[in-house]
Formats: structure tokens, sequence, C-alpha cells
């Protein structure tokens, strides 16, 4: 350990006051960033430079998600001009009859549609066809926010029974087989899931019933519609029909061309842009072309509004990886994270309660660079060590890591995640949505690490 990396542990501590002061961690990630930057090269002016490689690198690896949201943002200003939004969720109010069953019908479509194409994807989708329903019924947007986290990032990702992508990594790391690591790592997911869905709906009871109160808000305010600005109502029907079609292409390519991750988001994306084209034809014709350019800004700015405060966070939290650092600061650049979770790990001893918390402490610490994967070698390899051959030991710590760093940088409570694309998509803070979840995670990681210990080692 470097003072370098003594550094990054304050800088990681004053994030995390920050947070618990409900303060933006904006200016303490730059600060690090700039004294990580100076110490490591020597030099005043690398540490400055460093500023502004970190918020690039970031930038760069996050433009996906940004690019998501202004796509999605873009498609649902240009159809709701006609009215199509309202018109397109008539339907689904006789099933979403209350914010109890809104809660939850959000968190099983997205549960579903997660398992089989990643929460990436899944999110825009739910996020524009379901969201506004539930938010007529009364449950308020942070907390359709959270079931879209608490369903996607969460419980289908830490699980990842179809794909087998985390339990993958984790087995190959652990040295035991693929199918006993998804099974445990599927059990500890849903546990996970539930104690956070069911804590997380009753800590909000009082917003329902403020919200309720207050009147509920349609999420189209978000785009500043007014029923004044639908000129193109008599549209509104076909572009329901354009968009149901578009939808359900979108989801058989990506069952029939098995596309996933980052594909299947492409596609999502661009169907969004085709779909804006035809709109825009449709109801302004020849001012369509020069229409579309407005639909196109609006989505951007709101993506910027967004994304803007999240990269120099992740920024700072990027030199936790070696790649990333190396990119950031030069060729030689530690991780800082990684190294940190490694030194924990040597100290943790192979037994019961300390062993199962330990591997998952560094869990979670590996998920704060904001990719939920990146941990699971480190906690895996710890996992199948501590284990001394005993399979069984192997997986069911392997799956306590591997919950620990998904739920964490996966993400639920590390806003420079995709996390930022629930906020987005649904609209809200993407801060404000980390404090809400903290509690209800946490909860479940520590009930769901418990278990694993008594039941199951």
């Amino acid at each position: 350990m470097t003072f370098a990396h003594w550094l990054y542990v304050v800088g990681i501590l004053s994030v995390i006051v920050a947070m618990l002061f409900r303060r933006n961690v904006v200016i303490p990630s730059m600060i690090f960033t700039f004294l990580i930057g100076w110490y490591f090269s020597g030099s005043f002016i690398n540490g400055i430079l460093a500023i502004f490689n970190a918020s690039l690198v970031a930038g760069q690896d996050l433009f996906n998600i940004f690019l998501i949201i202004a796509f999605m943002v873009m498609m649902l200003k240009a159809i709701s001009i006609t009215g199509a939004d309202e018109f397109m969720v008539k339907p689904l109010k006789k099933l979403m009859v209350s914010p109890a069953v809104s809660y939850l019908v959000l968190i099983g479509s997205t549960y579903l549609i997660s398992l089989f194409f990643w929460p990436t994807p899944a999110v825009p989708l739910i996020g524009a066809l379901l969201v506004p329903v539930a938010v007529k019924t009364g449950l308020p947007p942070m907390l359709c926010a959270m079931a879209l986290a608490f369903a996607g990032q969460g419980m289908a990702l830490s699980g990842d029974v179809i794909i087998q992508g985390a339990p993958g990594l984790t087995a190959k790391a652990a040295g035991i087989p693929a199918a006993i690591a998804t099974t445990y790592g599927g059990i500890l997911s849903l546990i996970t899931g539930i104690t956070a869905i069911v804590i997380g709906y009753f800590m909000s009871r009082n917003e329902i019933k403020e919200y309720s109160i207050q009147g509920i808000k349609d999420l189209s305010n978000n785009t500043d519609n007014t029923q004044n600005s639908k000129s193109g109502e008599k549209y509104a029907g076909i572009l329901v029909l354009i968009l149901i079609i578009a939808m359900t292409f979108v989801v058989f390519a990506m069952s029939f061309f098995q596309l996933k991750g980052g594909d299947a988001s492409a596609l999502l994306g661009g169907t969004a842009v085709l779909v804006t084209i035809i709109a825009s034809l449709l109801v302004h014709k020849g001012k369509g072309f020069d229409v579309i350019c407005d639909y196109i800004a609006d989505g951007f700015v709101f993506a910027f509004k967004v994304m803007g405060p999240i990269i120099p966070i992740a920024g700072f939290f990027y030199l936790g990886n070696s790649e990333t650092a190396a990119r950031i600061m030069g060729e030689g650049a530690p991780g800082y994270l990684f190294d940190i979770g490694q030194m924990l790990a040597s100290s943790i001893q192979a037994n019961g309660f300390l062993a199962a918390f330990g591997i998952l402490l560094v869990g979670m610490i590996a998920g704060l660079d904001g990719s939920g994967f990146v941990g699971l070698p480190m906690t895996g390899t710890l996992a199948g060590a501590i284990a001394g051959g005993n399979i069984k030991i192997a997986a069911v710590l392997g799956a306590v890591g591997q919950m620990g760093s998904v739920w964490s940088g996966g993400g639920t409570i590390v806003a420079w995640s995709s996390l930022v694309a629930v906020a987005g998509i649904v609209g809200v803070p993407v801060m404000d949505l980390v404090r809400k979840n903290f509690v209800p995670v946490i909860a479940g990681l520590l009930i769901s690490t418990i278990i694993a210990v008594v039941f199951m080692i």
C-alpha cells in the first residue's frame, strides 16, 4: 500500500460521508482525482490533466448509457406530441389498478426481460411502456425507479441464471462447476431481491400517500408536453400501432438473434430512432426534416442533465481499475481499488461468518468502480482458496461475493453505474435514488449472507 492507495481510501470515505450528509460528491471526487494524479506522476500539471482525462475516459465508457437515454426520450417526445403515449397505456390501466399492484408488475416484467436480455435494454423498454401507467395509479416515480433497479440491476443480474455470465465468471475463478455456482447464485439473488423489494416498498408508504394527496403527475412533464401541444392527435392510433410492432420486433430479434447486453441496447436505440423518424414525417410532413432536430436536441439535453454530474464521479472510481487507471494516468498506473480489495482478501480467515462477510465486503468494494462483473474473478478466486477444495463451500462463498459485487456495481447503490439509466428513463435524480436504495439493498445483502452461512455452508 502506497500513499496514493491511502489517498484513494480517504477519497472513498469522503464520497460516502458526503452522500450521508445528502451532498453531491462531484467536488470530493475531482479533488482526489487531482491529488492521486499529482502524487502518481510527481507533477502538479499531470494532476490537473488527470481531472480531465478521468472524465474523458468515464464519458467514453458510459456513452452507450447516455445514448440510449437520449434516444428513448427523443422517441417519447416525438410520439407524445400526438397523445399516443396516453393512448398507449389505456389498456394497462385495467391491470395496474393500485400502487402496490403497479410496483409488482414493474418488478415482474423487468425481472423477466432482464433475465433473458440483461437490464440495459429492459429498463428503457419498461420505462417507456409501463412506468407512465404506474405513475398514474399513484406510484411515485422514485419507487418506480427503485422497482426497476431492484428487479433488473439487482435480482436478475446478480443471479443471471439464463445467460450465466456472472456465475460463469465466479465458477471459473473458483474452479467449480458452473451449474452449482448458478444454483446458489440464483437462490441468494432471490433472497436479496425479495428482501430489498419488500423493505423498499414499506419504507416508501408515506411517500405513496403524499403523492396521492398532491395529485398524480404525468411523466410527460419531463418532456415539457402540454395538452395544447398535441397537434397530431389523429395519428395517435397509428403511432401506437407502429410502436407496438417495433417493440415486439425488438423482443423477437433479441431472442432469435441472441442479442444481449450492448447489442440488445443498440437494437432498441436504433429502433427508437426509426420510430422517431416515422413520427416526425407522419405528423409534420415536410417540416419533419427540421422538427426532428428539436426532438434529438431534447433527448440529448435531458441525457446531459442526467449524466453530466456522474461523469467526474465515475472518473475517480475508474482510478480503482488498473486498465482504466492506465488510460487516465498512463502506463504503470495501479488499480487502487483492486489492490485494496486484495489486501482485505488476504486478511480473511477461513471460517463461517468472517469468511462470508469478508467476501461480501470485498465484492462490494470491487463493485464501486461501477462494473458489477469486474470484482467476480477476485471474489471467485478468494472463495475457492478459502473453501480448500470443498465445492459446495466455494460455490456458496462465491455466490455471496457475486451478490456484493453485482448489487453494488451492477448497480443499485452506485450512481455512476447503469443505475443512471434507470434514473434517467424514469426522470428522478440518480443520487436520490442511490440514497433510497441503500438501506433495502444492504439489508438484503446482510440477510442473504446470514442465510448462506446458517443454512447452506
